[in-house]
């Protein structure tokens, strides 16, 4: 399946997996690569240190393109950045703040440069820098979120930049794939639904309550005040928006949330911690190999783009 994406990129199929906090590792990223896609190891909380290693462990699980995810937000950022330069990887994204101080540096690395971007303006200004390709990611998915949805991203900002515009947010199967690729998008970047692949590192517990989940169960905290998280319903969250309803102080909101993201993905507690996943999730039924997730992604995408042409 050849689009602008897959041929800036190197890779067979145009599915980038998301960088997932504390969950986006070798492991994960390397199988996904060897499946054809490509992944992206995850730095938002981690030593410079860590990224290095898992880096070099990647390459030693697969010799096919892989990312990086740059948080701006990172104290570490720029250490970061230095590491990635320095160990050659494929590409980056980058989001969280303004990564055009960056591309130059990393282009001149031969390191490929994906920004995560929210609005047209936005895209345009970052087009304009020199990005290589961008993400675009609606409401819908899983973790930080903005304020648009994938459609209407789709809608205000593929006519308006001329590079490969990469759609995330909610899509979990080959129809969602084949709906981005109509509208003019040249590939997915997929966070959920590898949350059930075998080689993701997410805890078993936080897996079963993901495949346990329907659609109702998707909520977000803290979209009031401009900093919104999606995630599966639970103790957490329920009281997380009683006191944002009742007008709790912001930085009190602030250390209510401290480290829930670690303590569901990491430690299991599915309870006190917020397990991030996106509004699909009567999709996400059962645990297999990453491989065996995105041939079937593939294959749904070529029946449903097949079947499209009955329409005309």
């Amino acid at each position: 399946m050849k689009t602008n994406l897959s041929t800036v990129l190197g890779i067979r199929y145009p599915i980038i997996q998301g960088a997932m906090v504390w969950i986006s590792d070798a492991n994960l990223v390397a199988a996904m690569a060897n499946a054809g896609a490509t992944g992206v190891i995850a730095t938002g909380g981690r030593t410079a240190e860590w990224v290095r290693s898992e880096i070099r462990k990647t390459k030693t699980l697969t010799n096919k393109p892989f990312g990086v995810n740059i948080m701006l937000m990172s104290p570490n950022k720029d250490d970061v950045v230095s590491i990635v330069c320095e160990e050659s990887v494929n590409f980056v994204t980058i989001g969280a703040g303004d990564p055009r101080p960056y591309i130059d540096k990393l282009h001149h690395a031969g390191v490929t440069v994906i920004p995560v971007v929210p609005s047209v303006k936005l895209a345009q200004r970052i087009e304009s820098a020199g990005a290589d390709a961008i993400v675009i990611e609606g409401m819908e998915g899983g973790g930080h979120i903005g304020t648009q949805t994938t459609m209407a991203l789709m809608s205000n900002v593929i006519p308006e930049v001329t590079i490969p515009v990469i759609v995330a947010g909610s899509i979990v199967d080959g129809r969602g794939i084949a709906a981005a690729l109509l509208m003019g998008a040249s590939g997915v970047q997929m966070g959920s639904r590898f949350l059930l692949a075998e080689e993701c590192a997410l805890h078993p517990r936080a897996k079963e309550m993901i495949i346990a989940a329907t659609d109702t169960d998707s909520v977000v905290t803290g979209f009031s005040r401009g900093t919104g998280v999606r995630g599966i319903r639970n103790a957490f969250t329920d009281h997380y928006l009683e006191m944002e309803r009742t007008g709790v102080p912001t930085e009190k909101l602030n250390e209510f949330a401290a480290g829930t993201s670690r303590i569901s993905a990491v430690d299991g507690d599915i309870i006190n911690g917020v397990v991030q996943a996106g509004e699909g999730l009567n999709r996400l039924t059962r645990i297999e190999p990453a491989a065996s997730i995105v041939a079937a992604l593939i294959a749904e995408t070529k029946r449903t783009l097949e079947g499209a042409s009955h329409l005309l």
